[in-house]
């Protein structure tokens, strides 16, 4: 197995099962967040940076897209979240993200 998947997958089990989890994808071009019920295994809230049109530095366009999606979650009653960074380091745009959305959730 690669480091990566070993990484996620313990970055997983230490994840409660009771609270929807706001999941984040970067790609070299773009980010994506989602907040998903694992319950029902539905997608509640998306955003990303081409939904938003910000363009930037991508930190900056990472924190942004997490104020929005803290808004929608916010207009969809979802008050907690867990955060899954999957693989990824909690560092530069994944910590930027988290950041915006704890502006708006608690988690």
């Amino acid at each position: 197995m690669k480091n990566t998947k070993i990484r996620a997958r313990r970055t997983r089990a230490k994840l409660g099962k009771n609270r929807p989890r706001l999941s984040v994808f970067v790609s070299n071009t773009h980010i994506y967040a989602q907040i998903i019920d694992d319950k029902t295994g539905k997608t509640l809230v998306s955003a990303s940076d081409k939904d938003t049109g910000i363009s930037g530095k991508s930190v900056d366009v990472a924190q942004k897209v997490g104020e929005i999606l803290g808004q929608y979650a916010k207009a969809a009653k979802l008050k907690e979240v867990v955060f899954d960074r999957g693989s990824k380091k909690y560092h530069g745009k994944i910590k930027a993200l988290a950041e915006g959305a704890r502006k708006e959730l608690s988690f």
